[in-house]
């Protein structure tokens, strides 16, 4: 397979790049649900715990996809399994742009968590396989900036498409954008298929169970849990409070995901840096107990200046995404090489069935007044808050492969 000694610079920035390219479509499609939240409340006339139901449904089925991924990942090549995923998702996709009732979109969804969650599982397994230990903070750090470029001209340009076009318009843009990037993908990726030896003899399930008996690796899965856990119950509904209790109007609703966009695009490559510099675990630690504060914050920000939100908010997301660039290192760099492909998918599970249930229990926390005022939001926080301070103590139970002892 190619690695770090047989792709020249140039090739391995363009790879990561690609990859960057398809992570941005993955997560756009999978963030613009949340802002447009108010409109599909009032459109099919659900609540927000409804609603709740059809951010987790897509996060549910891109857990149950991992699982079935698991048996099949490491038996194709890289490239070729990335390109037909790709290409179901944004049919996926397109589906979802001309669903016409809850229901059919409620469908629509669980297909495009079926395949879009396989992606960004297969997307980190490529870097870790191609990319050295002492340089996958960065590598992280570009493939990941595709976060922030989906909240800085994604999801504002989505919400623009769908205040003047309707909200089907901005699902119909991703599936154009999935098009278009499957075809580049194709011309520039390189072939991807040394691990293929590494699963001759292995049956599907003997690989799983592999994965399965090593303590290790079930350490990073509860890790992995736990950092998934810790924003997605305050997150869905942000919007859904911004409106409803700190007085953001709906066309100031771009301006949040705008700003926290602009700033995380430059954070993320910082990030990436320190994390190579400092240690993986040293930097994820400080990132998640300084996420703590923004992401209380933002539950109870109420009667103050747009400003004073918007700078909570950025925050909140810089510092939220900015943690999963050392986490998903770690993640990666826990696993045996030869199992990486299913550790990974596996992981993807896990990590989607705890958004699911993350955004499930944020959606049960919270509730409505009668005069339309969301309550207990912060409860959602506190929650996600004791989750993050619980991965910080369970990373420190993990074996990084590849690391000396002082590079952890």
């Amino acid at each position: 397979m190619p690695s770090h000694s047989t792709l020249t610079p140039r090739r391995e920035l363009w790879l990561l790049l690609t990859l960057a390219g398809i992570q941005f479509t993955h997560i756009l499609d999978f963030m613009i649900m949340m802002p447009l939240g108010p409109q599909f409340t009032r459109l099919f006339a659900i609540s927000d715990a409804q609603f709740g139901l059809l951010v987790s449904a897509y996060t549910l089925s891109a857990g149950a996809s991992g699982l079935l991924a698991s048996t099949y990942i490491d038996r194709f090549g890289r490239k070729r399994l990335l390109l037909t995923l790709y290409v179901l998702f944004g049919l996926a996709t397109l589906a979802c742009g001309v669903a016409p009732t809850y229901g059919t979109l409620m469908a629509a969804r669980i297909l495009a968590g079926a395949f879009g969650g396989v992606l960004s599982a297969l997307s980190q397994t490529i870097v870790a396989d191609v990319i050295p230990f002492e340089r996958r903070g960065r590598a992280m750090g570009i493939v990941m900036t595709s976060f922030s470029l989906s909240t800085v001209a994604g999801v504002p340009l989505g919400l623009i498409l769908a205040e003047y076009g309707g909200w089907n318009l901005p699902f119909l843009a991703i599936a154009l954008m999935v098009g278009v990037l499957a075809v580049l993908a194709a011309r520039t990726m390189p072939v991807m298929t040394g691990h293929l030896r590494a699963a001759d003899g292995r049956t599907a399930l003997g690989g799983i169970a592999q994965v399965l008996a090593d303590a290790n690796h079930r350490w990073a899965f509860l890790f992995s849990a736990l950092i998934m856990f810790a924003g997605f119950t305050v997150i869905p509904y942000i919007t859904i409070y911004m409106q409803a209790n700190a007085g953001v109007r709906p066309d100031q609703i771009p301006l949040v995901y705008l700003c926290g966009g602009v700033v995380t695009l430059f954070t993320a490559r910082l990030f990436g840096v320190l994390t190579d510099r400092w240690g993986k675990v040293v930097m994820f630690r400080c990132l998640a107990l300084a996420g703590a504060l923004p992401l209380l914050g933002i539950t109870l920000v109420r009667g103050v200046p747009l400003v004073a939100v918007l700078v909570v908010s950025t925050l909140m997301f810089a510092l939220m995404s900015g943690r999963m660039i050392p986490g998903m290192a770690i993640i990666s760099s826990a696993a045996r090489a030869p199992l990486r492909g299913t550790f990974m998918t596996l992981n993807a599970s896990v990590q989607s069935a705890a958004m699911g249930v993350a955004s499930f229990v944020g959606g049960v926390l919270i509730s409505r007044d009668a005069q339309g005022l969301v309550q207990d939001y912060w409860m959602a926080a506190v929650v996600g808050i004791a989750a993050s301070l619980l991965s910080m103590v369970v990373v420190g139970r993990l074996t990084l492969h590849g690391a000396a002892p002082a590079a952890r």
